[in-house]
């Protein structure tokens, strides 16, 4: 199964986006720390994976400053990754960079997605390129992820998150792109990759959506599988466990399925479109607000 797929990971750089995402990268210093977080993490997990059998490609906008460029020409030479440069990316032109980059195609394609301040655990291609069927279209998600906060750590079970992949035929394939990550279930049969936890989610002062969820644990059973990407986690005492079990968590778990509730309604009345559109007002609003 593993040796007929062809495995590529997807990364929006810094696409232009008439979502929420939008007003995060208008603010100053925004490009520069996003440059300093896809170091550190995920170029870094992408560079230890167990299986280098997968190509990768990082969109970028066209209009990128100067350094940028220099800076991804670097990356270009050392062959880390595939560079493309466009104003937005529509499923035709998607399916035709990953051939460019292929080559001649295998039985499959598997593609996945990963946002440029996250990373990977060490064996993520090889557990994904291990999971689905040959030529049968299905979404793949390892279920178990860590999210990080500054130097705390927490395990979370999420089985439709961010780290989507999608395995299909070369028949007019969709990727993992296709739709948002937690609506591949409508397009497609879905399977969870039971195990360790499979990525790494960064919390930081500039995230558009992600907050920190799950339980407060200590580094030491993950440090092998995030090899560099936890080291400056400290380990909760048993007071720090305490209270994020009584206080924190609880208050957490309240907040988040407040919001998923009014996401679910907003979704239901106004669709994708109307959430986006809600989305970019609050963040609008919310930039505004901390002038």
């Amino acid at each position: 199964m593993t040796s007929r797929a062809d495995h590529v990971l997807l990364t929006r750089f810094n696409l232009p986006s008439a979502t929420a995402e939008r007003v995060i990268r208008a603010r100053k210093g925004w490009l520069e720390e996003r440059v300093d977080l896809f170091e550190r993490y995920c170029l870094a997990s992408v560079r230890a994976q167990t299986s280098k059998d997968f190509h990768w490609i990082i969109y970028f906008d066209p209009e990128s400053p100067a350094w940028l460029k220099d800076w991804i020409d670097r990356h270009r030479s050392l062959g880390f990754y595939q560079p493309v440069f466009r104003q937005s990316v529509s499923p035709e032109e998607l399916c035709a960079d990953i051939l460019s980059v292929i080559g001649t195609p295998r039985d499959d394609l598997i593609t996945s997605n990963l946002d440029n301040d996250d990373g990977l655990s060490a064996d993520f291609t090889e557990r994904i390129r291990s999971a689905g069927r040959v030529g049968a279209r299905t979404a793949i998600y390892i279920a178990a992820g860590l999210v990080k906060h500054r130097d705390s750590l927490y395990v979370l079970k999420d089985a439709r998150n961010a780290f989507c992949s999608v395995r299909e035929s070369w028949t007019s394939p969709v990727t993992c792109w296709c739709d948002w990550h937690n609506r591949l279930a409508f397009r497609m049969p879905v399977i969870e990759v039971d195990g360790r936890p499979g990525w790494l989610q960064v919390i930081h002062g500039r995230n558009v959506s992600n907050r920190i969820r799950g339980a407060y644990v200590s580094p030491a059973s993950y440090a092998q599988d995030f090899p560099g990407l936890i080291s400056d986690v400290r380990a909760p005492t048993a007071r720090d466990r305490a209270r994020d079990l009584l206080i924190s968590r609880p208050t957490r778990l309240a907040k988040e399925s407040g919001r998923q509730a009014v996401k679910a309604v907003v979704l239901r009345l106004l669709g994708k479109d109307g959430l986006n559109r809600a989305k970019l007002i609050w963040a609008e609003g919310a930039r505004a607000h901390k002038r």
